[in-house]
């Protein structure tokens, strides 16, 4: 079936990490720019609002809801992509998407454009990682996967903990447009990389496009990340936002659109995501453990920063020095936890992970006003060394939970989930902080909230996030390592679940 002329095709044959080094090399760099970019524009936030002149940040906070907005819009379309045309072709494609949004947004004029811009970004990353993830599960060797996942989730729990590092000091030492510029040469190594290494896949065979799929799933995801990105209370007035019709149409439309979408799906063939995935319970307790700790580790790396800069008045710069233990922990801890989930499965790593998360949530939780840098840097580098890990094995754990011929769709299904929990964690904990803060200031009397009361209405938070994580590590005690038949050869291959109508 293979031409002389053709290029390499990936068959049954095993891959050693030397031949899949050149991929996934690859394949980090380009998912490590897509997400370094997610959290970099969050500190530049009130640079961009001097830039531009504006008075408030309300409108130049869409560069960062705009981006999620698209992200969500083009995640569920990334498993049929693929299957249709290729993962390499569209994994070339995302990333040279991203990179032309990158300098679209360097050579922006006003916000307006920026907020265009970064939709275009958003556009070409939201495919990247659903699509990388599935790659590399396909292209490594039996018995490596964990190993392999572990070191392509480096860059995915790397990126957001050295985003406001890098925009920190860019925005203090530079200007606001390298945060967009450093993507380009970024960009381009990627691409070229991938054009040399990457195998091309063997398509799946796909019916015609999921009409209203296509247009109900990115509605819904869009819709929700919109509505609960809304959402919230301002923490000086107390005003809330979760009754205003921006919040409550975003989420009704949301809502609406994914009980249709579910619907529509169920009966599908050859649906755009393989929601009857979830009739394995394995599966179904592995995602909800991934929700969990998505919320606790989104939730963190939003509210630690802002306690940094609005109780301590730290620079962008040092608050995002102080977050760099988690990076680092993760980053150590990552290829650790993918080799031992080779051997051990996912639930001890997951318990353990958990456990060094709840561990890290009650310290923060016992946050003071007078607590020093280190009382908040140890706990941060607990949560890191935890999410490094579980994160991927847990990953690995979802897609040997489902039928292997279905892997592209069940990455972009847990991405697409992925960017409404992150929106939800940090709306809904933004929601609790304020309005303790608010009970705090009524009962003191105060009229601007203090240093003190930042401290108290954080660790308040952080006390239900120790519930959350307390939760999850009870269903990692639950999961299940998936069963392995021999197959030819000697070789092992999941038992795929069996999927019904």
């Amino acid at each position: 079936m293979s031409s002389k002329t053709a290029p390499p095709v990936l068959t049954e044959t095993p891959f050693s990490i030397r031949t899949i080094l050149g991929p996934l090399v690859a394949i980090v760099i380009g998912i490590f720019m897509v997400i370094l970019d997610g959290t970099a524009v969050n500190v530049a936030l009130p640079k961009l609002q001097q830039e531009f002149e504006l008075l408030n940040l309300s409108l130049v906070q869409w560069t960062v809801i705009g981006y999620a907005l698209a992200q969500a819009a083009v995640i569920p379309l990334a498993g049929w992509l693929s299957d249709r045309f290729g993962a390499k072709k569209v994994f070339l494609i995302s990333v040279g998407l991203f990179t032309i949004g990158s300098l679209l947004c360097a050579l922006a004029t006003s916000v307006e454009t920026l907020i265009a811009f970064r939709i275009v970004q958003g556009l070409g990353g939201g495919v990247v990682v659903p699509i990388a993830m599935a790659f590399i599960y396909r292209l490594s060797p039996p018995g490596k996967v964990g190993a392999v996942m572990g070191m392509m989730g480096i860059p995915i729990l790397l990126g957001p903990a050295l985003g406001p590092v890098v925009a920190g000091w860019f925005v203090e030492y530079h200007s606001w447009q390298w945060i967009f510029l450093i993507n380009l040469p970024i960009g381009v190594i990627a691409i070229i990389l991938g054009i040399r290494t990457l195998p091309n896949m063997q398509r799946q065979t796909v019916a015609s496009l999921d009409l209203f799929g296509m247009i109900l799933g990115p509605l819904a995801f869009a819709a929700l990340v919109f509505g609960v990105s809304k959402g919230g209370i301002d923490p000086i007035t107390g005003e809330s936002t979760w009754t205003q019709p921006a919040t409550l149409i975003g989420i009704g439309v949301g809502l609406v659109a994914l009980i249709l979408f579910v619907l529509v799906e169920l009966n599908r063939d050859n649906p755009l995501l393989e929601l009857r995935v979830f009739k394995s319970g394995n599966f179904t307790k592995g995602i909800i453990v991934q929700w969990i700790s998505q919320i606790a580790m989104f939730g963190t790396m939003f509210l630690v920063p802002l306690f940094l800069q609005q109780a301590h008045g730290y620079s962008p710069l040092k608050t995002g020095l102080i977050m760099l233990p988690q990076a680092l922990a993760s980053g150590l801890f990552m290829p650790i936890g993918g080799k031992l989930s080779d051997r051990f499965g996912a639930r001890p790593l997951v318990i353990a992970g958990m456990a060094l998360t709840t561990v890290a949530a009650l310290l923060l939780s016992n946050i003071s006003g007078d607590s020093g840098i280190s009382s908040v840097m140890l706990p941060l580098g607990l949560l890191g060394a935890g999410m490094g890990l579980f994160m991927m094995p847990l990953n690995n754990h979802l897609i040997q939970s489902a039928p292997q011929n279905l892997v592209g769709r069940v990455t972009s299904l847990t991405n697409a989930a992925q960017q409404v929990m992150m929106s939800f964690a940090i709306a809904i904990l933004m929601t609790i902080s304020s309005t303790k803060m608010q009970n705090l200031m009524v009962e003191q009397g105060k009229q601007q909230p203090d240093v003190h009361l930042f401290a108290s209405s954080f660790g308040y938070t952080f006390l239900i996030l120790l519930g959350i994580a307390i939760v999850g590590g009870l269903l990692g005690l639950m999961l299940q390592k998936p069963k392995m038949v021999e197959g030819e050869h000697g070789s092992k291959t999941e038992i795929p679940v069996i999927i019904g109508h």
